[in-house]
């Protein structure tokens, strides 16, 4: 029965190393875009217009 309990704690580690795993492998190549210069601004342009465009999604869905 110690041996269920010690596999039961042993997933919520596992499942936030998997996460973080996943997040750095969809990160990995945006962050090697930002190493050339000339895509580092388009880069940067389109998150602002990604966060610029959820932020008027949201407003409208609310209705504010």
């Amino acid at each position: 029965m110690n041996d269920f309990w010690n596999n039961i704690l042993r997933y919520p580690r596992f499942f936030i190393s998997s996460l973080i795993g996943l997040i750095l492998v969809i990160i990995t190549p945006f962050r090697n875009l930002f190493k050339i210069p000339r895509l580092r601004l388009i880069v940067i342009l389109m998150i602002v217009l990604m966060i610029g465009l959820f932020y008027f999604i949201l407003t409208k869905m609310v209705g504010l």
